[in-house]
């Protein structure tokens, strides 16, 4: 369907790829991963006709419909949401609304050839908006906008009205309704809760037809739809057969592969150049030394990728805290509406946090989860109820309003220097580098860092302070596979006490050993870990 050969692609002084190339087949889940930066944006956008190659070739099979999904939704005004995911089929309405009118035509007394013309157009008309699925266009987007979470009372609400998370859903709506031949996603699982991932899942798996190219930082999500891996890094392409887990394991193999030729290629480099240094100045050797110049020059060096250094950094051991870390007894909370009304939020609520607990506090979006967690790290007061911290417990919040409270004008290592006043330089650097910051990105200022950065400076600067009991809202968001598998290796090492909300399933299922769900305004209390709650709930389907 699509086939990019011999494409370069050079960023100023940096070269993306070269003469790299690879295929979108008929039907294919494909994942495209790689390092920040290597270019997986540019080949969407190479392929969405965004961005031009600088060399090589791009070619489409006839017909070819590509659908792109990106961060960047840009403006929606004056429509309903609805109405929005309808404009991103804009074609497919155009073809209804010119079909209505060939229709109309035919019922006219038209001489012969050009009643013929008419029914041919018709024809190549009706056989285009089937392909695109114009019959069931209206039920496709409002089941589109249901999974995505935005129900029936909710089609009609302005564009306007839905904040920046609920806007990308509605635009990513809008491309899962149009149906290409070729669906090019961007991250399709942020600002999406668990309820919506799986939905997504399901549709992709049962509803689309097309082929799919997709990055996500969702180690499930791509599990569970991929079936091919394009590796778009040191400055090439890659493909493999397979998941995310078989793409790691495969990267790891061909990795110890080459470092194995690359040792032997180098042995005989050290020879080859020993035996021209010896017998250079002889003239009795001067044509085999000539030779074996010859020959190093027509050899293709083996080069190993830059590796992408772990820093293990050694938290320091949290204050013990009491037994009992939070008592919650008859909890409720509620907010006022817009309108002045008010919205319960949860009642009722009574349970326990034990000191060391990892905990997953779950529920269908809106349920209250973030409301709860603010409440138990005392960010807004209870409508009725108690929360009651334990004797020595010292609480760390993050949440998505925490990266509002960073200086913009500071560095990074300036901010890690605040959280941490008495420790030195080499202490501070060994931290930032866990997360991802060495060299010069520590000098970068927090407002020239991208969403996922600043969760990294947050989160490092919480995890820095002898805190023991950690309130964690989404604190995946924003953050790449490597960056989540850092922050789940530093909490599975953390000695304290945990409780987070995250719709990450993998980092659920590798960290935590007890889930509360938050429903129907209640608390149930699950007293085992992720699989178990899925085992003892509707959502193991």
């Amino acid at each position: 369907m699509i086939h990019l050969s011999n494409i370069t692609k050079q960023h100023g002084s940096q070269v993306l790829f070269r003469d790299a190339g690879f295929q979108i087949l008929p039907g294919t889940r494909a994942g495209l991963v790689g390092p920040n930066g290597a270019g997986k944006t540019t080949v969407f956008r190479i392929i969405s006709g965004e961005e031009e190659p600088d060399s090589g070739d791009l070619t489409f099979a006839r017909n070819v419909t590509v659908g792109y999904f990106s961060q960047d939704v840009g403006e929606m005004s004056g429509r309903s949401a609805l109405e929005e995911v309808m404009a991103g089929c804009a074609e497919t309405v155009r073809l209804a609304a010119e079909l209505k009118d060939m229709e109309a035509r035919m019922c006219e007394p038209l001489p012969d050839d050009e009643m013929a013309a008419l029914l041919e157009r018709y024809g190549d008309a009706v056989e285009r908006f089937e392909h695109q699925g114009g019959y069931d266009l209206d039920t496709r987007a409002q089941t589109v906008l249901t999974g995505l979470g935005i129900g029936p009372d909710r089609f009609n609400y302005p564009v306007e009205s839905f904040s920046g998370g609920w806007k990308m859903r509605i635009a990513l709506a809008g491309i899962l309704t149009l149906s290409p031949d070729v669906l090019l996603l961007d991250e399709p699982t942020n600002h999406l809760d668990v309820e919506s991932i799986i939905w997504l899942e399901e549709w992709l798996a049962n509803d689309f037809k097309g082929a799919l190219l997709m990055t996500s930082h969702d180690r499930d999500f791509m599990n569970r739809v991929v079936t091919r891996i394009v590796e778009v890094a040191n400055r090439t392409i890659t493909t493999y057969g397979g998941n995310y887990d078989f793409y790691e394991r495969e990267r790891d193999i061909r990795l110890e592969q080459l470092i194995a030729s690359h040792k032997r290629q180098q042995e005989m480099l050290a020879k080859e150049e020993d035996f021209i240094a010896r017998f250079a100045a002889r003239a009795s050797h001067a044509a085999q030394v000539q030779s074996r110049v010859k020959k190093l020059e027509k050899i293709d060096r083996i080069e190993i990728p830059a590796e992408d250094r772990l820093v293990r950094f050694e938290f320091a051991e949290p204050p013990r805290s009491g037994d009992e870390v939070v008592v919650i007894d008859g909890l409720a909370k509620q907010w006022t509406t817009p309108d002045g009304g008010e919205k319960q939020v949860f009642h009722g609520v009574t349970g326990m946090v034990r000191r060391c607990e990892k905990i997953a506090v779950v529920g269908v979006n809106g349920a209250g989860k973030s409301t709860f967690l603010k409440v138990l790290a005392e960010q807004t007061e209870p409508t009725s109820g108690s929360v009651a911290l334990g004797a020595n417990v010292e609480v760390g919040y993050f949440s998505q309003h925490a990266l509002d409270v960073l200086d913009p004008k500071k560095t990074v290592f300036e901010t890690m220097q605040e959280a941490m006043p008495l420790a030195n330089i080499g202490v501070i650097r060994n931290l930032l580098a866990a997360f991802l910051f060495s060299g010069d990105s520590v000098d970068k200022r927090v407002e020239n860092l991208s969403g996922g950065e600043r969760s990294r400076v947050v989160l490092a600067t919480i995890l820095a302070r002898p805190v023991n009991l950690l309130v964690l809202d989404e604190p995946t968001n924003h953050l790449d596979i490597r960056s989540r598998e850092i922050l789940l290796g530093a909490l599975q090492n953390f000695t304290g006490t945990v409780v987070l909300v995250s719709h990450d399933r993998h980092f659920l299922r590798s960290l935590v050993g007890r889930v509360f769900e938050i429903g129907h305004g209640e608390l149930r209390v699950y007293e085992g870990d992720y699989e178990y709650y899925l085992s003892k709930t509707e959502h193991a389907a």
